[in-house]
């Protein structure tokens, strides 16, 4: 059986392992929903997740999200620019 962790569910594990301050994409509606944040860069939406408690995600400003999807956020560098 495959075990893999893909979107809040990996975000709750990465959690659970003490992992903090984790960028996420973050919705009310649904995992496909915060993907839209990623595939948008709706910045708006991509927020440090802090803990989970009482079936939500808490980012730093305190507020609650159902679906929190972790991303990475990396600088760009000069081959990958092209010069």
């Amino acid at each position: 059986m495959n075990t893999r962790l893909v979107g809040s569910d990996l975000t709750r594990a990465m959690l659970s392992r003490d992992d903090k301050n984790m960028w996420c994409a973050v919705s009310n509606d649904g995992d496909e929903h915060a993907m839209t944040a990623i595939n948008n860069a709706d910045y708006h939406h991509i927020l440090r997740i802090v803990s989970f408690d009482n079936d939500h995600f808490v980012c730093k400003n305190g507020n609650l999200w159902q679906y929190a999807i972790p991303v990475k956020k990396i600088k760009l560098t000069q081959v990958e620019a092209g010069l």
